[in-house]
């Protein structure tokens, strides 16, 4: 069966598996400055390093990096692997769960054998599992599901011998988990769901007193989760701010909206629309009364049949981190996610086949052969749907598409949509394009503005047009530092708007002073200005103590101490270091050959004008510099 499991899981998953990098993997896929050994102690003592502070994720994929570099084969065979894999173990830890043979103790007629692999082979090729397999940032599901179920599986193997080593390897794997993904702070009260399922009861000393230090750290975790998505990543302002009776209201619409997509995994999006919560609750008491009332009428009925109820309990205790009682930064966007419900549909999901396995197991042959085959039906048409949907995967532009023929009024889409046009040759226009459209849909974003002024400032005699972008971006967001910015360096292009463009420079070096471009930026106008020199080397200064590697603040602060008497050997130091951290850098090479031919050097000066004409063929400047060395030598 773990051979069924894997081959449908890549059946489902080919069309993704030579996909590119979609959204945010840029971000997830381990960032250069990451890749040596001191990047990986970064990885685990910097918490801003990383996008998010999962530092067992954030090393996984700084091995993966050293095993596979940049080729997403490796991710994407690996992701669809660790979900083949945990399908498998998820079989393990439901045989161990509910025993060899129907228990007499257990759930009334037991569990027939075979139920735990129907439910695997449900959860290798459910549609709902595409977001999380074929997106490689969502590695934090399929890894912390493994960690997940095999500490759930030591830790059923400690409560039937109370061995320490075996609390030993589940409380590790609980760990890794939650350094995983802080969603699995749910294990510790799924386990106790499972204990009750199989035992009809619980003991404080036996059930819950081991699992104590467990909810300690899980809820460490919860809470330094949702600190850092707030203060971190940014989940809060007017865009995050519900009453807690909106919050409930949600959770309750929240609830259904995964459940409907469980059972009907139609229209499956990437970005699904956003609720407008204050003005849709009002409509929602049905949602939350619906889902208080499966809760009732399933404690009713606990005594003939706990399974429904442990399983409605792990589904909605798994979703609780995603329910909107908490800020994530997802919410921005939309409320909903399905790699949000991952581990949550486990719940669903086993108790369905726990319950096809028990109505076919007393009925007649025919109706046992019948239902098998109406479930190797179920399997496939699933494992279709989902190769379906993995192949939206393959590309952004793909994928985004696909979202708007969804939702046309999907902004976010429209944006990143226009993001991936950009860096596409000859299609900046459709990228603009694509921005005016997401504008029309999210008017007060400044981030659209400020990306749409990108793709105008680069666009032929669209420099107003960019200005205006800029300005607008700054004023919706007056701290936005990279905005003032890039209209400062706008106006500057224009000499009567210089003393404006200074302005701006000035307002994003208050807003964010370890701006290295800023500080480098705002020295080169200066340094246009006779008696504001000094300001300028100062400027260029602090660049190069920010980023010392800064090759053009290393070129620009060389040509302002060029022309300072006294000062051309540091001028000469300053191109050196200009030309050796970028070699391809003609103007620098020119410019150094020029310093060294004041300096009377003229062989030094000759290699670098003609290393400027190797860098650039038609570099005039180099090739008349040459000359005059040729007819001053008699060449």
């Amino acid at each position: 069966m773990a051979g069924l499991v894997c081959g449908l899981a890549l059946a489902c998953y080919w069309p993704a598996l030579r996909g590119g990098l979609l959204w945010d993997d840029d971000a997830h896929v381990t960032r250069p400055d990451l890749r040596s050994w001191a990047g990986l102690e970064r990885i685990w003592f910097q918490m801003r390093a990383t996008q998010q502070y999962y530092p067992v994720l954030h090393s996984a994929f700084w091995v993966e990096h050293r095993l596979w570099g940049d080729a997403m084969l490796g991710y994407h065979l690996l992701n669809v692997l660790l979900h083949a894999a945990s399908c498998c173990l998820l079989a393990l830890v439901l045989r161990r769960l509910w025993g060899p043979e129907p228990a007499a103790t257990g759930p009334p007629g037991g569990i027939p054998a075979g139920a735990e692999w129907l439910a695997a082979l449900i959860f290798a090729v459910h549609p709902v599992c595409v977001e999380s397999v074929a997106w490689i940032s969502e590695q934090k599901n399929t890894l912390s599901l493994l960690f997940y179920l095999l500490a759930a599986y030591a830790y059923l193997d400690f409560d039937a011998g109370r061995r320490r080593r075996s609390y030993g390897w589940a409380l590790g794997f609980f760990l890794l988990a939650l350094g995983t993904k802080s969603v699995t702070a749910t294990l510790p009260a799924a386990l106790l769901v499972m204990l009750w399922w199989r035992n009809g009861r619980l003991s404080w000393r036996r059930d819950a007193v081991p699992l104590l230090p467990w909810f300690a750290v899980a809820v460490i975790s919860g809470l330094f989760t949702a600190w850092v998505e707030r203060t971190v990543v940014g989940a809060e302002g007017a865009r995050f701010d519900l009453t807690f009776g909106h919050r409930l209201l949600l959770a309750g619409r929240v609830i259904w909206f995964y459940l409907g997509k469980l059972v009907w995994p139609a229209d499956l999006a990437f970005i699904y629309p956003r609720w407008d919560v204050p003005a849709a609750a009002a409509g929602w008491y049905g949602w939350l009364g619906g889902a208080v009332a499966v809760t009732v009428v399933l404690w009713l009925i606990r005594r003939r049949a706990r399974g429904p109820l442990a399983g409605w309990l792990f589904f909605v205790g798994s979703l609780f981190p995603a329910l909107g009682f908490f800020n994530v930064y997802p919410f921005l966007y939309s409320y909903v996610a399905d790699h949000f419900q991952y581990l949550a549909s486990l719940g669903v999901i086993t108790t369905g086949a726990a319950g096809i396995a028990r109505g076919l197991a007393g009925a007649p042959a025919a109706i046992r052969a019948g239902g098998g085959a109406l479930c190797a039906v179920l399997v496939l048409g699933l494992a279709f749907l989902a190769n379906r949907q993995s192949g939206i995967y393959r590309d952004s532009e793909t994928l985004y598409r696909a979202t708007l023929a969804l939702d046309p009024g999907c902004w976010m889409a429209q944006s990143n949509l226009a993001a991936e046009l950009a860096k596409m040759p000859g299609r900046e226009a459709e990228a603009i394009s694509q921005y005016e459209q997401a504008l029309r849909l999210k008017p007060q974003y400044p981030e659209l503005h400020f990306n749409l002024g990108i793709q105008l400032s680069r666009a032929p005699g669209r420099q107003d047009d960019a200005i205006a972008q800029y300005r607008e971006a700054v004023r919706l967001k007056p701290d936005y530092a990279a905005a003032h910015l890039n209209l400062a360096i706008e106006l500057s292009k224009v000499r009567a708007r210089v003393p404006e463009a200074l302005v701006h420079y000035q307002e994003a070096l208050r807003l964010q002073p370890d701006l290295a471009e800023a500080h480098n930026d705002y020295a080169v106008e200066l340094g246009r200005l006779p008696d504001r020199l000094p300001e300028a080397l100062a400027q260029y200064e602090e660049a190069l103590r920010l980023r010392p590697d800064y090759g053009e603040a290393h070129y620009n602060l060389a040509g302002a101490l060029a022309n300072l008497p006294g000062r051309e050997a540091e001028a000469v130091a300053h191109y050196e270091q200009a030309v050796r951290l970028k070699p391809d850098y003609a103007q620098a090479h020119n410019s150094l050959g020029i310093a060294y031919a004041r300096l009377g050097r003229l062989e030094e000066a000759r290699k670098q004008w003609n290393e400027a004409l190797r860098q650039k063929p038609d570099y005039e400047e180099a090739r008349q510099n040459l000359r005059l060395l040729d007819q001053l030598q008699g060449r």
